[in-house]
């Protein structure tokens, strides 16, 4: 499996994604600190949402082999600017969360201004498009 860089806002669904991916039980864990697995980096959601940190995300992606940014279908909005993804020399692909939620084509949206490529829906409690996203991943080794 490619290294990924799971990024998002604080309860997207990072850390839910990171242990249906690897085959664990789905408990809740509030994510402190980067979570440096085997395969997936679990970022804490204030990374994304504090200007001042923002900085340790670019410098774990040069650690990633892809980024995936995420949005839930429920957000009101995206903490992803407008073609952010210029900003890392890595693939970026952008991952739906909660896709049973309100508008999962409005997150979509969202993550192709920013600069996504490949989008995958998926709700992790379901495992609706999950075998699709790990697919991906496993083919890009």
């Amino acid at each position: 499996m490619k290294k990924t860089l799971l990024v998002g806002r604080h309860g997207v669904g990072k850390t839910t994604l990171k242990q249906v991916l690897r085959g664990e039980t789905i408990r809740y864990v509030k994510t402190q600190y980067m979570d440096y697995g085997d395969w997936l980096l679990d970022s804490p959601g204030e990374y994304a949402e504090v200007h001042g940190l923002g900085a340790a995300l670019a410098i774990y992606a040069y650690e990633a082999d892809i980024v995936a940014l995420l949005i839930s279908a429920d957000d009101d909005y995206s903490l992803f600017p407008p073609n952010i993804t210029c900003m890392v020399n890595r693939e970026v692909i952008g991952i739906v969360t909660k896709i049973d939620k309100a508008s999962p084509d409005r997150a979509a949206n969202w993550l192709r201004l920013s600069g996504c490529g490949k989008i995958f829906p998926i709700d992790s409690h379901s495992g609706k498009g999950v075998p699709e996203l790990k697919a991906y991943l496993r083919k890009q080794s």
